[in-house]
């Protein structure tokens, strides 16, 4: 599929080739959330996808802060100018009338009704990692769909998933493309688990690869 090389942005096309698929499964009428924007890519693919009756939610404060690689801290000044080019990508696209944005921090942002399909793609720490796993895959409906960025390859992402996910009797592993994992909210089990922990081996060898490229002992890009 496209992968809109126009807008930055780190989903691979084996990502937005998954975000589409599930997107389109969401029934008329129903709802996508997305945590994590940054400059619309992903909200691009999703408000592409949706059936014209469906809900497209995009949840990012855009503080200029976890906008990538080691940029943690905020700054209003990115922001504001992440703010202005999500638009005019979402409109270049025709889609921005298609999503509502709310700009706000996931933590804060108030709780959607009944969610089906869930994409998480904000900050990479554990604790909010954590919450958004948590508080907002509490709204995705049964037989709804979570997918999560950065799996099995950012720290704070697998520590949460491994808190909150894996071991649940809730959420099963439904596979990955790269980083981009997918739960089914049809039951999990042993066998779920099991599937999870054996991408523990690729997620250290994503460790290495990135504390490499920290050390500039690596040139490459960073893994997704």
């Amino acid at each position: 599929m496209n992968l809109l090389p126009d807008v930055e942005g780190w989903l691979t096309e084996a990502q937005a080739a998954r975000l589409d698929r599930c997107a389109r499964a969401v029934p008329d009428g129903g709802r996508i959330v997305e945590i994590g924007s940054f400059r619309g890519r992903s909200t691009i693919v999703l408000a592409r996808a949706a059936a014209a009756g469906a809900e497209v939610v995009a949840i990012d404060p855009h503080l200029g802060s976890d906008r990538g690689p080691q940029e943690i801290a905020a700054r209003p000044e990115l922001g504001e100018q992440d703010t202005q080019i999500f638009r005019a990508n979402l409109e270049r696209h025709g889609v921005l009338d298609r999503v509502r944005h709310v700009r706000m921090l996931s933590s804060e942002a108030p709780l959607e009704d009944a969610i089906d399909m869930l994409y998480v793609d904000g900050a990479h720490r554990f604790g909010p990692a954590r919450d958004d796993l948590v508080r907002w895959g509490a709204r995705v409906r049964d037989g709804g769909t979570m997918l999560v960025h950065d799996s099995f390859s950012s720290i704070g992402v697998t520590l949460a998933l491994l808190a909150s996910v894996t071991f649940s009797r809730r959420w099963r592993y439904a596979g990955r493309d790269g980083s981009l994992a997918e739960y089914v909210a049809d039951g999990g089990g042993p066998s779920s688990a099991m599937r999870q922990l054996a991408q523990l081996p690729w997620f250290a060898y994503n460790v290495v690869l990135k504390v490499l490229t920290v050390l500039r002992i690596r040139r490459g890009p960073w893994p997704y």
